[in-house]
């Protein structure tokens, strides 16, 4: 219970409407008490059992008294306009019952809807705002179709527990409680006795859901598989087929899909057991009832009249739907706290980088960036380990070294991507960590290998993260320093042309030079330049080079480099091994020194003059 607990807390700002909902559902139960009631002086009057009572009787809470005060109305119509006149009012009264109850039912429903929707909305944002705010390194642990089952697929499992949750707390258990007390007024003997079968007949069901929340969680998860699954042959799917990996991938995704199949089989199975099984049971206890009830009505002399027994099935028949509602209510809960414990897997998930109540602004760069003694660790292994560099402000540095030397993490604790696990990263002076974080991220632009765009217009691609309004002359402005506004005004739409998923109506160099355009439109001090090159052919790389030279003027450079013809104009080369720098100068004195860079650029065969090789 303690999952479903922790979603009651989203309740806090609907109390109000809880409120209503609950005064709505009370005045329906009433209403529909005060019709199930009429039997008794309808059936008295119609087998002649009416006792005319001309003066009017002292109220007290029983049975008789209550029946009393109404007789003592019902003489009084009776005497005034005669039987049939007093049947015909009995009918109105509970034509007008059953009405106000469905007004009031509907009241309760219509206020309930903003309710769960609210709750799931909230959760929604929750969710998202907490796995936007994770380390970057939290994704490469978790797959993507998985965390997306979670804000999806989980969130809306709870709604159907939120639905049983609200009338299960507030609507059923008053129904059967009112209920209860009139049918205690009516017989006590009757009562008593329900009151040893009923738990007989909860106890049974109970027993028959306890199973279902570990169903419903090996269920989520293999849904999330097959999402996962169904997300990565889509993304590669050029891969899958010239591979020839269409049965490969058909079979993994046909066995998730089956142990989909056999985990909800079972699901359904148990839940759908659930209405019949206590259906049955009801109906168990009412003829027990019936003939406890039946038994104490033929006695001599009855200790329940014929009429209130009567009286007594119709009342009880109606606890039955509540009753039955209730192991309803049981099976959705358990599949709610198996969705539950998922969500809280992610807004559990410690966010590690987080900014200082007490950070301060930072608005302009002004003389250097600083790494001073910093290492660090992902999980257990050491990336980096005791990095010292100076980048002074207005110069080009380069970082260069074999794949997994830890070029891209040091350049990702700049934006605090990542924090790092010793020492301290400076900008002019002060500790990265104590400056707001939206800050410190406007001071950079960053173009990485691979440019991420959104299924949107070029234009909003370009104007993305841009702070106030964006001028229409200044993205294209932007676009004509990256080399992308001649391509992008041959397109159809021009800049109002949509890029599809992940830009996939662009070649590989357009959604590059889009991402430098945006890059440039920010207007950033620092410049991060990740590999943004390497994956390129030689013409788009040429035109992506132009506009990252002219990106680079007069702003302080930070590339990540995998293809060394790129950097041989940098201030400093900064050369990475194993998480250290092993090497740093210019090109030439690196060339000079004949170690890792010169060997480096020997095997990529880049042009150079015969006496430096």
């Amino acid at each position: 219970m303690k999952n479903i607990l922790w979603v009651l807390r989203y309740l806090k700002k609907h109390v109000q409407g809880i409120l209503l909902y609950f005064i709505c559902n009370l005045l329906s139960i009433i209403f529909s008490l005060i019709s199930l009631t009429m039997l008794i002086p309808f059936l008295s009057l119609i087998f002649g059992k009416t006792q005319p009572i001309h003066t009017r009787p002292v109220f007290h809470l029983s049975s008789s008294g209550l029946m009393q005060l109404f007789n003592y109305y019902l003489t009084q119509v009776i005497d005034a306009y005669g039987k049939s006149y007093a049947i015909g009012f009995i009918c109105l009264v509970v034509i007008a019952a059953i009405l106000l109850k469905n007004l009031f039912l509907y009241g309760a429903s219509f206020i309930s809807t903003p309710i769960r929707n609210g709750i799931l909305m909230d959760i929604r944002r929750d969710l998202f705002n907490h796995v936007i705010a994770l380390p970057i390194g939290y994704f490469s642990e978790e797959r993507k179709a998985d965390i997306l089952s979670r804000m999806t697929n989980d969130v809306q499992e709870i709604e159907v527990s939120i639905i049983s949750f609200l009338e299960s707390a507030f609507r059923d258990p008053f129904t059967v409680l009112i209920y209860f007390c009139t049918l205690l007024i009516l017989s006590p003997q009757l009562t008593l006795f329900l009151v040893v079968l009923l738990p007989v007949a909860g106890l049974i069901i109970g027993r028959i859901s306890k199973s279902l929340k570990r169903h419903s969680n090996a269920g989520q998860q293999r849904l999330s598989n097959l999402l996962s699954i169904m997300d990565e042959t889509i993304t590669g799917l050029r891969v899958v087929k010239a591979f020839n990996a269409e049965r490969h991938q058909q079979t993994k995704f046909q066995h998730e899909n089956h142990q989909l199949f056999r985990i909800k089989n079972r699901i359904n199975r148990r839940r759908d057991l659930a209405s019949p099984l206590s259906e049955f049971l009801g109906v168990v206890v009412l003829c027990v009832v019936l003939f406890f009830g039946g038994q104490l009505a033929l006695s001599n002399p009855p200790i329940v009249s014929a009429d209130v027994f009567i009286a007594y099935i119709a009342i009880f028949s109606q606890i039955i739907n509540p009753l039955k509602s209730f192991s309803t209510t049981s099976y959705n809960i358990q599949k709610g706290r198996a969705s539950a414990e998922r969500i809280q897997h992610i807004l559990s998930t410690p966010i590690t980088v987080v900014e200082k109540p007490d950070a301060i602004p930072i608005h302009s760069f002004e003389h250097a960036i600083e790494f001073r003694n910093v290492s660090f660790r992902y999980r257990d292994q050491l990336v980096l380990d005791k990095i010292s560099l100076t980048i002074p402000k207005g110069k080009t540095i380069a970082i260069v070294g074999a794949s997994g030397s830890g070029k891209s993490t040091l350049v990702d604790l700049i934006p605090r991507f990542h924090d790092v696990t010793e020492g301290e990263i400076l900008i002019d002076g002060v500790n990265i960590k104590d400056y707001r974080l939206q800050d410190l991220r406007r001071l950079m632009g960053i173009v990485t290998q691979e440019p991420i765009l959104f299924n949107d217009t070029i234009a909003n691609n370009i104007a993305l993260g841009a702070s106030g309004q964006v001028r229409e002359e200044d993205i294209v402005t932007a676009a004509k320093v990256a080399n992308a506004h001649h391509f992008i005004m041959q397109k159809e739409q021009g800049y109002a042309t949509n890029v599809g998923d992940r830009g996939i109506k662009l070649s590989g160099g357009e959604k590059q030079r889009i991402t430098i355009a945006r890059a440039v439109l920010k207007n950033p001090p620092i410049l991060i330049l990740d590999e943004a090159t390497s994956s390129l052919d030689t013409e788009s790389e040429r035109l992506v080079q132009e506009a990252i030279q002219r990106l680079m003027k007069n702003r302080t450079s930070i590339i990540v480099a995998h293809r060394l013809s790129t950097i041989q104009h940098a201030d400093e080369i900064y050369v990475l091994s194993n998480g250290r720098i092993v090497e740093h100068g210019s090109h030439d004195e690196l060339m000079a020194f004949d170690g890792t860079y010169r060997r480096l650029i020997r095997m990529q065969q880049i042009d150079v003059p015969a006496a430096e090789l």
